[in-house]
C-alpha cells in the first residue's frame, strides 16, 4: 500500500546506524558517514585488543584519512591538463601482473606521469620525516622510493616515458612539460 504525503502516520524512511563487517582477516570495517546505498565507502577499524601500527589512535585515524588518489594536487594537475585540451587515463594499471598505478596515462603515446607528495616520497625541498616512531617511517618512506624507482624501470623498459613532478609544482608548469613530451613521443612515433 502506497502512503500519501498528507499521511503522518509514521517516518516514511527509518535511518539505521552502520553496520561492523569483519573480513576473513579480522579486521572490521564500517561504513563511512557519507556512505549511501549506492556507494560504499568503508574505513577500516582496529580490531579491539589489538596492537596497532600507529603510534596513537588520533594518528590511527589522520592517517585512515590520507587519499591514495585524487588528492587536491591531483585535481588541479588533471585539470589543467584536461583545459589544456588533453585527454587521458587517470589512475592506470599500464603493465600487465603489475600493481604499478601511474596517475595519467596517455595510452597512445606511452607517456606516464607522476605527481608525487612532498611527504610520501622524500620532496628533497619538503619532505620531512616524523619524530614519533622513527623507525617505520624511514622504513615505510624507503619502500615508497624503492617502488617509485622499480616502476619508473618498469615503464621504460616496456617503452614508456615518465614525468614525474612534485605536489608543489604548479599545474601551470607541469602542463607545457607534459604537451612537449607528447609532441617528442608523436614525433617519434611518426618517423620509426
Amino acid at each position: 500500500m502506497l502512503r500519501r504525503s498528507s499521511d503522518t502516520t509514521g517516518p516514511r524512511h527509518v535511518r539505521r546506524p552502520p553496520r561492523e563487517v569483519r573480513h576473513a582477516g579480522g579486521m572490521a570495517v564500517k561504513p563511512n558517514k557519507k556512505s549511501s546505498a549506492s556507494s560504499v565507502n568503508l574505513r577500516k577499524v582496529a580490531p579491539e585488543g589489538s596492537d596497532s601500527w600507529a603510534s596513537s589512535e588520533a594518528v590511527r585515524r589522520s592517517m585512515l584519512g590520507n587519499r591514495g588518489r585524487d588528492t587536491r594536487p591531483e585535481l588541479a594537475m588533471r585539470s589543467a591538463l584536461h583545459k589544456s585540451g588533453l585527454r587521458f587515463r587517470k589512475n592506470y594499471r599500464p603493465l600487465r601482473g603489475s600493481r604499478g598505478v601511474v596517475d595519467v596515462a596517455f595510452t597512445r603515446r606511452k607517456v606516464a606521469v607522476q605527481l608525487d607528495g612532498c611527504f610520501w616520497h622524500g620532496c628533497p625541498e619538503h619532505g620531512s620525516r616524523p619524530a614519533t616512531n622513527r623507525a617505520y617511517w624511514d622504513e615505510k618512506l624507503q619502500r615508497n622510493a624503492e617502488r617509485d624507482t622499480r616502476l619508473q624501470r618498469e615503464l621504460e623498459d616496456e617503452g614508456w616515458t615518465v614525468l614525474r613532478f612534485w605536489e608543489h609544482e604548479p599545474p601551470l608548469e607541469i602542463v607545457p612539460k607534459v604537451h612537449e613530451a607528447l609532441a617528442l613521443r608523436s614525433s617519434f612515433r611518426s618517423s620509426a
